[in-house]
């Protein structure tokens, strides 16, 4: 009973609340060009550092593009142009499969009682 509701709570497409939330999140991230995928922490999670090192390096630098962009508009107090901002494509991913693809490794690994690829080391 609980599964069900709480998916009905974060499902834009049944939830009015939800889907007024979809929007405005997809709003913020069209004024500055962003993607939702670009909003990951590379530093914050070892998971995600891994994803983006198996990603093309095209993708990549885009995502490096998209994230200086938004910052020089940030820092200037301003958004992207209407024409712009009507092109962008926040919710269309390009990190979730190559990071659902390392989660699954990290996990097989856990299972199988191998050593982690990778640790988080203080500098």
């Amino acid at each position: 009973m609980g599964g069900s509701a709480s998916k009905w709570i974060v499902d834009p497409n049944r939830n009015p609340l939800a889907r007024m939330h979809y929007n405005a999140v997809a709003n913020r991230l069209r004024r500055y060009g962003l993607r939702l995928d670009d909003l990951y922490d590379p530093m914050y999670d070892l998971d995600i550092k891994e994803a983006l090192n198996r990603l093309p390096k095209e993708v990549v630098d885009a995502r490096n593009q998209r994230l200086k962009r938004a910052m020089d508009l940030s820092m200037k107090h301003n958004y992207l142009p209407e024409d712009l901002q009507a092109v962008q494509t926040p919710y269309r991913t390009y990190l979730q499969p190559m990071l659902s693809l390392v989660k699954r490794e990290r996990a097989e690994r856990e299972a199988l009682g191998a050593l982690p690829l990778y640790q988080r080391t203080l500098p």
